[in-house]
């Protein structure tokens, strides 16, 4: 079953955009982080770019790639030639195997300039996903370090409340033991 089958180039194009879109946005929905959501929307847009590219690849002989502008060869009807018809079919099969194969490379040459659009978009995305990811390990980086003098404050906080707590005993007279 063929889900991408009444799917126009234009659609298919779009349709790069709209997931690199939606993957970008719930991205940003639910971790909040701009730099995390830029770097979903570039993969996605990469993973359905090639995914595009590859699906044009393997429908050649779709018309929607151009491949139907070209007249299609067809062998002469050798068989039908009196007298020596039977003896013409092997060369009839033959010539058959060879218009077929010159029509596929008919359909490969119309399809290859629409699966190399969507390669090299996603030679680009992947170009791009490179800085936005080093901006995405910077901000992972930085988060991660404030986290950590957020904890370190916390503990020192804590460590000053047992001290307190310590002193407070002693002064009250309650019997001290150890926490550990």
């Amino acid at each position: 079953m063929d889900i991408l089958a009444g799917v126009s180039i234009e659609w298919l194009k779009a349709l790069t955009w709209i997931t690199a879109a939606a993957a970008g946005l719930a991205v940003l929905l639910w971790w909040r982080r701009l730099d995390l959501a830029a770097l979903a929307a570039v993969e996605a847009f990469l993973a359905a770019s090639l995914g595009a590219g590859i699906y044009v690849l393997n429908h050649l002989g779709d018309g929607r790639w151009g491949g139907d502008q070209q007249a299609k060869l067809s062998p002469p009807p050798l068989s039908d030639t009196p007298m020596v018809g039977k003896f013409l079919e092997p060369l009839e099969g033959m010539l058959g195997g060879v218009t077929d194969g010159i029509n596929e490379f008919g359909d490969f040459r119309s399809a290859l300039p629409v699966a190399l659009d969507f390669f090299v978009a996603a030679g680009w995305a992947l170009a791009v996903s490179v800085p936005v990811a080093l901006v995405a390990l910077a901000a992972g980086a930085k988060a991660a370090r404030q986290r950590k003098a957020e904890f370190a404050a916390y503990q020192a906080d804590v460590e000053q409340l047992r001290n307190e707590l310590e002193h407070l005993k002693r002064h009250v007279g309650y019997p001290v033991r150890d926490i550990i």
